[in-house]
């Protein structure tokens, strides 16, 4: 997925000035995220605006509102945006979501936050930003949701399974509870390595369900088809 360009069923992403190409975590957030009726949706930390292109067409009646700190990706994320037939529904917001104030509650927060708080850095310091807390501490953004996400909205994301427990440790002081969780393995034989989310503000037993990407044999599971089919070409 690291062309300068993706094309999905319904849209087109260009992501040639975007440091964080279109990847399999922000697909299956972007498919699984879910909540009762959402009327406003917030992505944060957008990027290409993928997830928040996914949303749109899943939820016809959302209004969505994209955060994202990068200057030249959220220039992106609006122009790919703007190229869509959503794009009536669709806002682009840059800055730090630190900084970001709306009167307005929202149904559903999603997010494929970065998670290296410690990890060896690149040269790159876009991809950097991408891929590392220093700009978005876990701390800050669970505040964010805090004041952003309704009394019966759920929040979304995507994170290693060693940092999701780390997540799930912080949002319990804000109140946040996770209630589903979808465990994902490239194959049977490999090792969790992502972990899909929703908290809520509501504490209850998790729902947890563990899927692959691929069968043993490489080729693709029914649920991972099941659960693109309609966004990627060929599913």
């Amino acid at each position: 997925m690291g062309n300068s360009w993706f094309q999905f069923q319904q849209f087109r992403v260009e992501q040639d000035r975007c440091a964080m190409k279109i990847s399999t975590d922000a697909v299956v957030l972007g498919a699984l995220a879910k909540t009762d009726n959402p009327r406003r949706i917030l992505d944060i930390g957008s990027g290409t605006g993928v997830i928040a292109l996914m949303l749109a067409q899943r939820f016809h009646e959302a209004q969505i509102t994209a955060v994202e700190l990068d200057m030249e990706a959220s220039a992106q994320a609006e122009e790919n945006f703007k190229g869509s037939v959503f794009r009536n529904r669709l806002e682009l917001w840059q800055g730090r979501i630190q900084d970001f104030k709306s009167s307005d509650s929202f149904d559903l927060i999603v997010s494929n936050p970065p998670y290296f708080p410690d990890h060896l850095k690149s040269s790159d310091p876009k991809r950097n930003q991408a891929l590392h807390t220093d700009e978005l501490p876990f701390g800050e953004l669970i505040a964010q949701v805090d004041e952003l996400l309704s009394e019966e909205g759920e929040f979304w994301l995507i994170l290693p399974p060693r940092q999701m427990l780390d997540f799930e440790n912080l949002a319990k002081d804000f109140g946040l509870f996770p209630s589903q969780q979808y465990r994902m393995q490239d194959s049977p034989n490999k090792p969790v390595h992502r972990i899909i989310a929703s908290f809520s503000w509501k504490k209850q037993e998790i729902q947890a369900f563990n899927f692959f990407i691929k069968e043993n044999s490489g080729e693709f599971t029914l649920f991972y088809k099941d659960l693109i089919s309609g966004y990627l070409l060929g599913f």
